[in-house]
């Protein structure tokens, strides 16, 4: 029972690096950041409360990545390539 995170959930997206650019508040799953939020890309963010897996494409699919709580100023640096993140989901159940 200790894995599962019950929330709250909180994560600030941004357009650019260093928190700059359009910024959103996300306290739920997003299937898709360029539908919902009309970003053309995210490239920083910083998780607030609670666990959450990044995805490469829409419907949470392609390479995933694991955010816990802290300030990634780049998100290039844990993708190492050019991936875009496209879709964010909670991690709720362990």
């Amino acid at each position: 029972m200790s894995g599962k995170h019950k929330g709250p959930f909180k994560m600030r997206i941004y357009e650019r690096a260093n928190f700059e650019g359009q910024m959103h508040e996300l306290t739920d799953d997003c299937d898709s950041i360029q539908d919902h939020y009309h970003m053309s890309d995210m490239q920083s963010c910083n998780v607030m409360e609670g666990y959450w897996l990044m995805f490469e494409q829409p419907n949470y699919e392609g390479k995933m990545f694991y955010l816990k709580p802290g300030k990634y100023r780049n998100l290039k640096e844990i993708s190492s390539d050019d991936t875009r993140f496209n879709s964010i989901r909670r991690i709720t159940e362990s």
